[in-house]
């Protein structure tokens, strides 16, 4: 299959999915939104990946929602604005784990984007912001919602309300930033963060994955007993047996995802 805004590859056990789209900043438009949701059915349904990669070609991540086409939507608006967040769901509730690599700018949906990821390496030049009070747009994509969860309501309502680019490294303290790498570096850094996960089990990835985002919402008390049922059936996988036989025999384990 042949992309017209994205580029998709498979390596190092990752899905590398990269927005391209340099001329218009990586904007989010119709085509987009297909075509990532088609490159994650892809990665979905290829054997043996650990990860998914986000990335973009060009000075930015992504500026956010391609203004030319919400304007053209006309009465369709929230129709494209209801694929917007159809997508962003998607992102964050894939099985896998989602690793962000911010090159440059990520504002608006940009911002939501990295919102619905699990992890985000950025480069040092990378600038961050919400950006849509800048054109009295309000957040379409839950930036609304998921960035005061992530970074707190004080700073998140700094970030809306200013519509301020904010360095990536500012944000690391704040919890939406993992590292900031040399720009030149931050290629090989993803490298290495997709190395690191790559040698984990792709079972207890997704069942890692399930029980942090699925408990965030609910009482500790039902997110606790989720976790004694989830290792219940997590003692009887393959993947668990392997693990605990690697270690017995001083040996790398060989996981297979069951």
């Amino acid at each position: 299959m042949d992309f017209e805004t994205i580029l998709f590859e498979v390596r190092g056990g990752a899905a590398w999915i990269t927005l391209n789209r340099p001329a218009a900043l990586n904007a989010i438009s119709p085509t987009v939104i297909r075509e990532l949701d088609q490159a994650l059915d892809r990665a979905q349904a290829a054997p043996g990946l650990r990860a998914v990669v986000l990335g973009a070609r060009g000075r930015a991540f992504c500026a956010g929602a391609d203004l030319k086409a919400l304007r053209d939507a006309g009465e369709d608006n929230a129709a494209f604005l209801d694929s917007v967040l159809a997508i962003m769901n998607r992102l964050e509730r894939f099985p896998l784990p989602v690793i962000a690599a911010v090159n440059g700018m990520a504002l608006a949906g940009g911002l939501e984007l990295l919102l619905c990821c699990d992890l985000v390496v950025a480069a040092e030049s990378a600038k961050i912001g919400d950006a849509h009070a800048n054109y009295g747009l309000l957040p379409g994509g839950g930036g609304s919602v998921r960035l005061p969860r992530k970074i707190g309501p004080t700073r998140a309502k700094y970030l809306m309300y200013t519509g301020e680019f904010v360095p990536a490294a500012d944000l690391v303290a704040a919890g939406l930033v993992n590292e900031v790498v040399p720009d030149a570096e931050l290629g090989a850094a993803v490298e290495r963060l997709v190395g690191k996960i790559a040698t984990k089990s792709p079972l207890g990835l997704r069942r890692m994955k399930a029980l942090v985002d699925e408990g965030m919402d609910q009482p500790s008390e039902v997110a606790l007993r989720a976790e004694i049922l989830v290792g219940e059936l997590h003692a009887r996988s393959f993947d668990m047996q392997e693990g605990l036989a690697a270690f017995n025999e001083k040996r790398r384990p060989r996981f297979e995802g069951r």
